[in-house]
């Protein structure tokens, strides 16, 4: 068990414009620190019309970062928020701590519990993009090549265009391998859609219950827990719907609001099997109080990666959770089934989930029967 001494930070949250979800803002950001193994030692909120352009937080807040920081001795201040380079570079003089931003707490989260050769391929890209964007830091969180041709002192250089040059061939190298892999999963993927069989992918916010639900209707025994990014690589199994109609089925990692694009552009690879399906389960936690918003960056994120004209059925989960709330389907007035509610561990209403698939596939067929030929290579952008 870790020390939480030694991994102590201090969170920064600021409430821009009087943001009305500003708590669950909050909330979000405390899971996400925990989740890449952090322990917050307190929150320091504050409001603000605008982000200061120089150190996001005005100066009368800085002030109190610096003197928390001396009391409290975090090893790290983590922003609830995107800052810039120079925001950071900033900041980092000012406190002369670590400082982590939202990207990257995402990234370090990835970066911990990735564990396939692709995922670790696909996030370890995603960190030099970003490492490439800010080389702004202590020189010492940069893994650099010693000994190396045109790496000695002496070449003229700065110390930063040496960096620049280490992680512009990093990148190179590991989109070359990357490549490799993609190609792979290409032709397993083409496999699968010679079958015949409908595809289907499950997509939603981050602790949704979509591995939950999927081990459910699958019998799979799929990584699912109850926090942020449990799932980091995309899982396919056949579900037979009932006797007579069989499909493919496959989990992805779940979306979160300001998905780094760095991290996106990486997964893209992951996320084609969500691009190629006919049908997507988009999973909702019904019982969350900022649903609605947790849609709209799901769908923000599938406008990113061009599944956006996919047909959805949605799919609140946890009515256990919510109450007066029990298993239903609803339908649109031309029958076509939009959305289901279920309860994934309670093993409520996935009968009406299958019957509800069956009904939206036959609607599919009959109203738009058009075939996915889309061919994505993220290893050339």
């Amino acid at each position: 068990m870790q020390n939480p001494q030694k991994n102590l930070v201090l969170l920064i949250a600021v409430n821009l414009n009087r943001n009305s979800e500003f708590d669950e803002d909050v909330a979000e950001g405390i899971a996400l620190t925990e989740s890449a193994g952090f322990y917050v030692a307190q929150v320091l909120m504050t409001n603000r019309p605008k982000v200061d352009p120089s150190f996001f937080v005005g100066s009368g807040k800085l002030d109190e970062i610096k003197t928390l920081c001396e009391t409290l001795k975090p090893i790290a201040v983590i922003f609830n928020h995107n800052i810039s380079p120079v925001q950071e570079r900033n900041l980092d003089r000012e406190l002369k701590i670590r400082i982590i931003d939202r990207t990257q707490l995402i990234l370090d989260i990835f970066a911990k519990r990735v564990t396939t050769n692709e995922g670790i391929l696909q996030i370890e890209l995603a960190q030099q993009s970003y490492i490439a964007t800010r080389l702004v830091r202590r020189w010492t969180h940069l893994e650099r090549q010693r000994g190396g041709i045109g790496l000695r002192s002496g070449s003229g250089e700065k110390q930063i265009e040496l960096d620049k040059r280490a992680i512009s061939d990093k990148v190179t190298l590991l989109k070359k391998r990357l490549a490799v892999v993609v190609k792979q999963r290409d032709t397993q993927r083409k496999a699968r859609l010679k079958s015949g069989l409908p595809t289907l992918s499950i997509v939603g916010y981050t602790n949704a219950g979509k591995s939950t639900l999927f081990n459910a209707l699958t019998k799979a025994k799929v990584y699912a827990e109850n926090r942020l990014f449990a799932t980091l690589q995309t899982t396919s199994r056949h579900l037979f719907i009932d006797e007579t109609n069989e499909v493919v089925l496959s989990d992805t990692v779940g979306f979160i609001r300001d998905l780094p694009h760095k991290l996106v552009a990486a997964f893209r690879a992951t996320l084609e099997e969500t691009v190629y399906a006919q049908l997507l389960l988009h999973v909702v936690d019904v019982s969350h109080a900022s649903r609605i918003r947790q849609m709209e960056d799901v769908n923000s994120v599938l406008s990113e990666i061009d599944a956006d004209t996919i047909p959805q059925l949605v799919v609140y989960n946890k009515i256990d959770l919510s109450e007066n709330v029990e298993p239903h389907i609803k339908y649109s007035d031309e029958h076509e089934p939009l959305e289901v509610f279920v309860s994934a561990g309670q093993n409520q209403g996935l009968d009406l989930l299958r019957l509800a698939i069956t009904e939206k596939l036959e609607w599919i067929k009959k109203n738009n029967n058009q075939q996915q030929d889309l061919v994505y290579e993220p290893w050339k952008n």
